[in-house]
């Protein structure tokens, strides 16, 4: 839990940093382009995660690693500096989270409001529209959202906004009736 705390912290205060920096280079757009696609490379790619996570790595290597992902999808020169940096820092492993920061600092920046919507299926264009549409209801500003799918909450839908989650999700249904049976 501290260990969670400690690297949320890490990342804002260099999400802040990389943030100003992209500022004043105009590059914010660029640089949060970068960043999820930075995000995505680390959710399908083990070798990433581990680059950044094992012991085992220098910081020189991660940093060299970070340089050829860099080169190859043609960073902007602002992420690419940024990503030496938090190498040299020895905070690779916090690049997680500097990205979920990074991108919430900058919706916020647009008036915007970050939306992670959870569902067992993947959802259609019509399907993600519709709860785009009823989010902006709702908020009263424009939802990014992005999806995600987990097989394991059965069917219905899970929305996170910020630290408030909205779970219509099967599972949670299931799992409510069956502490209520319990405890009857």
């Amino acid at each position: 839990m501290a260990d969670d705390i400690k690297a949320t912290e890490v990342g804002q205060r260099y999400a802040r940093a990389l943030f100003e920096l992209a500022e004043e280079a105009g590059a914010t757009t660029a640089v949060e382009a970068d960043l999820t696609a930075l995000k995505a490379a680390h959710a399908e790619s083990a070798d990433l995660r581990r680059l950044l996570t094992s012991p085992a790595f220098t910081s020189e290597a991660r940093g060299a690693g970070l340089a050829a992902i860099a080169a190859k999808a043609k960073f902007n020169a602002v992420t690419v500096k940024f990503l030496g940096l938090l190498a040299a820092n020895r905070r690779a492993d916090a690049l997680v989270s500097v990205i979920d920061a990074f991108r919430r600092r900058s919706a916020d920046k647009r008036g915007v409001v970050a939306a992670e919507v959870t569902t067992a299926l993947p959802l259609t264009a019509a399907q993600s529209r519709g709860i785009a549409a009823a989010l902006r209801q709702a908020l009263g500003k424009d939802p990014e959202v992005s999806t995600r799918v987990d097989p394991a909450i059965l069917g219905g839908i899970k929305v996170r906004v910020g630290s408030r989650l909205f779970d219509a999700s099967l599972k949670s249904k299931l799992d409510s009736l069956k502490f209520a049976l319990k405890r009857a």
